[in-house]
């Protein structure tokens, strides 16, 4: 199965770093947060990965070039300077991601969730990994019931991984968009499956959560 790193990103909360410096280049002790899921999903089998590329994209290619060093075959697209949203950017790549199926991981995440037990393919059009909620999103993103994904409380976070079927972006017809209308309307529908994880993940979202976890406080 192929994945794709969302990674296109501008950066807003984390300027002036992101001034510079796309987010996911980021490092946390030493490592960019793109290599080090690069690295993962590789050692989970992932070795085919599309990454989405604007802000500052040109040195997130430079950096991580064909993937060949890290053991993957990296391809990109590229949405411009501005950036088309998750959905937006997911649709656009959908002729690079040569399968029906696929696995999505935000480029701005730090984990160690096992990448190799995402099932191969979701029942509906979707399967979502939720996380216990952090402080600083404390009302969480949606509802977990029975294994299916649901929009009502109580509510987990959204952790940025997930399994998609292309079906789920052909249905929009507009260029720039985000993910979550399109999942709250398959979730309507029972078409989304779930899991809660309970180890380690941070949104590195801030310049303090990113001095955070590189002081080994996350």
């Amino acid at each position: 199965m192929i994945a794709m790193i969302l990674a296109a990103g501008r950066g807003e909360r984390m300027r002036p770093l992101t001034d510079t410096i796309p987010k996911p280049l980021l490092s946390v002790r030493g490592v960019p947060l793109i290599e080090r899921l690069v690295t993962q999903l590789v050692a989970a089998g992932f070795d085919e990965i599309v990454i989405n590329v604007a802000h500052l994209g040109h040195k997130l290619q430079s950096y991580l070039g064909s993937g060949h060093a890290l053991g993957a075959r990296i391809r990109y697209s590229d949405e411009g300077p501005t950036g088309l949203e998750t959905g937006g950017g997911i649709r656009r790549a959908l002729p690079l991601l040569t399968s029906d199926t696929f696995v999505v991981v935000n480029g701005d995440i730090y984990t160690d969730y096992p990448f190799a037990q995402l099932p191969n393919a979701p029942p509906g059009l979707a399967h979502l990994v939720l996380v216990d909620n952090p402080e600083h999103h404390d009302a969480g993103d949606f509802g977990l019931e029975n294994g299916q994904v649901i929009d009502r409380a109580p509510r987990l976070t959204f952790a940025g991984v997930g399994v998609y079927r292309a079906t789920l972006f052909r249905s929009s017809s507009e260029e720039r968009f985000p993910l979550a209308p399109l999942l709250r309307k398959a979730m309507a529908q029972g078409l989304v499956a779930g899991e809660h994880y309970r180890g380690l993940w941070t949104d590195v979202g801030t310049p303090e959560r990113l001095r955070a976890l590189n002081e080994g406080m996350l």
